[in-house]
């Protein structure tokens, strides 16, 4: 997909009209991530193809402080704890994985994107609740030591 300086103007307007604090866009060979408010806005760069839904997306976890490291969100989209609606969640407090164990999904434009723990350990806390809308960086689950 290519778009011109004046598309991507366009879509800065209407981003700059609206309510939005940040957008991710990502499509084969296009990447677009603007935050409003810190004047910082990405220009269109060419970008890897975006993993596909059924390519878990590793969650940065942070480095561990007290014996726990924290699962963050890898990008901006709507969380959910489990595959579909009334299935179990991925994980629950007390839930034992290891880095390669999806914790959740991100939904950003229809596109469901699994997350893993990245980490090995015990999901001592869940931060986001499910269906809420999560932005990169945000924390989702605390993990102990194993």
């Amino acid at each position: 997909m290519t778009l011109s300086d004046e598309d991507v103007r366009e879509i800065l307007r209407i981003i700059d009209e609206s309510d939005l604090t940040e957008l991710q866009i990502q499509t084969d060979g296009f990447a677009l991530h603007v935050v409003k408010g810190e004047r910082k806005l990405a220009a269109a760069t060419p970008a890897a193809p975006p993993p596909q839904s059924t390519a878990p997306a590793p969650a940065p976890a942070a480095e561990p402080q007290d014996g726990l490291a924290t699962i963050t969100a890898p990008m901006l989209g709507t969380f959910y704890r489990a595959e579909a609606p009334g299935k179990p969640p991925f994980v629950e407090v007390g839930a034992r994985v290891e880095p390669d164990t999806i914790v959740c999904i991100i939904e950003v434009m229809k596109m469901m994107n699994s997350v893993t723990a990245g980490a090995s350990g015990t999901i001592v806390r869940i931060f986001a609740e499910n269906a809420q809308l999560v932005e990169y960086g945000e924390p989702l689950f605390e993990i102990g030591a194993a």
